[in-house]
């Protein structure tokens, strides 16, 4: 690549890098407050709950990095205009093909980012975020022990605990165990803990007290012991096999799907819309690079408003993207709207390179020079009347 080509992909990668981060974050952020029960119900510990969460980002990924492009092109080509260093390259004699070919270049590997996203890594994410949260909502601790309440774990045994602390410590421990025929048994324990060891899930008492009292006739008991282990292996519920979604699913089973496969035999026609819309989701990034080079890569005098074009460029942007999730959302198993799903992202390429050769083949259109130049007129006047303001108030 030539300076001027790394020179603009270099500002376009840092304006990316902090943009897709952002938007990344926030998106992630309140995707991670659904799953906030993991802590609050569930008995999670954050590192946990962030860990698990994390697994959704390549998905976020897939969705924001059209946009997070979009707004890296926008803040390079408005500097590069904004410094005179667009005027600088046109003046020189040089083509619009020097800019654009860093664009169209930084918009590929943007491109293929995504489709790596959407093809691999966030399939893969989604589904080890079901298994996870299936897994967790299977959790004894999880579904049994929880502070302040008196839980019925099966017919005849009862679990009861004060607090439980942030390293899985049960404070104020009570287990009420009359499964026995003959004799109950009550648990009282300062603290607990719930132990995994050779396959067995024990929960291990301290300082605490044992009553046996006949269900019949007799007299109660009272053992008093430092530390007591009860098996709590058989009430483990059984965590089911996860049912993945098809957004949860490996691009190899949305092609060949198991024939055995319930929620594949139920619904073919998700897992083929599905498998074409991780296909055409990368191509946005492509469309969304033409159109904002088509809008901003052309040089414009200090008096020619360049507001207008970047509230077109995201317009455009906005509209192209919104009519792709239209297509998807009125898909109802009608296989000729599937070729909508490309068409949408392909039809806006062309239509913004159609915009890009005619601009480089013919001088601009004098109705709208004439236009922007009106436009940038009202501006300076309405900012020059609010300064004389300021200054006569100031006086």
């Amino acid at each position: 690549m030539k300076t001027l080509e790394r020179y603009i992909v270099r500002r376009t990668l840092v304006a990316f890098t902090f943009t897709i981060a952002a938007m990344t974050g926030v998106v992630w952020a309140t995707q991670a407050l659904r799953q906030l029960d993991l802590v609050t119900s569930k008995g999670q510990t954050i590192v946990q709950f962030i860990g698990i969460t994390m697994l959704a980002l390549p998905f976020l990924i897939v969705i924001v990095a059209p946009f997070a492009l979009m707004i890296a092109l926008i803040l390079v080509l408005n500097a590069l205009s904004g410094d005179s260093e667009l005027i600088v390259i046109d003046a020189s004699g040089g083509s619009r093909f020097l800019v654009l070919k860093p664009v169209v270049l930084f918009s590929f590997l943007v491109m293929f980012l995504t489709a790596s996203m959407s093809l691999y890594f966030a399939p893969m994410g989604l589904a080890q975020l079901r298994t996870e949260i299936t897994r967790v909502r299977a959790d004894l601790v999880a579904n049994i022990v929880k502070p302040g309440r008196f839980i019925n774990v099966e017919n005849g045994l009862t679990f009861h605990i004060r607090n439980r602390s942030g390293n899985g410590t049960l404070d104020g421990l009570l287990l009420h165990d009359t499964r026995d025929e003959e004799t109950a048994f009550t648990y009282q324990a300062d603290t607990g803990q719930i132990i995994e060891t050779a396959d067995r899930t024990l929960l291990v008492m301290q300082n605490g007290t044992i009553q046996r009292r006949p269900k019949e006739q007799g007299d109660i008991s009272i053992v008093r012991f430092q530390s007591y282990a009860f098996d709590l292996s058989n009430l483990i519920p059984e965590a089911g096999e996860p049912v993945f979604k098809a957004s949860e699913r490996s691009t190899a089973n949305l092609i060949a799907p198991g024939r055995n496969d319930a929620y594949a035999l139920q619904n073919p026609e998700k897992l083929t819309a599905e498998l074409h819309e991780r296909f055409s989701q990368p191509l946005y990034c492509l469309a969304f690079g033409l159109i904002v080079f088509a809008f901003l890569g052309k040089a414009r005098t200090t008096r020619q408003s360049r507001g207008l074009s970047v509230l077109g460029a995201i317009i455009a942007c906005v509209l192209l993207r919104t009519s792709g999730f239209g297509v998807t959302a009125i898909y109802a198993g009608n296989t000729a709207l599937l070729g909508l799903l490309y068409a949408v992202p392909i039809a806006g390429s062309a239509l913004a390179l159609m915009s890009i050769f005619r601009e480089q083949t013919s001088a601009q259109p004098r109705w709208l020079t004439e236009l922007q130049l009106s436009v940038q007129d009202r501006i300076d006047a309405i900012v020059d009347r609010l300064n004389n303001r300021q200054t006569g108030g100031s006086a």
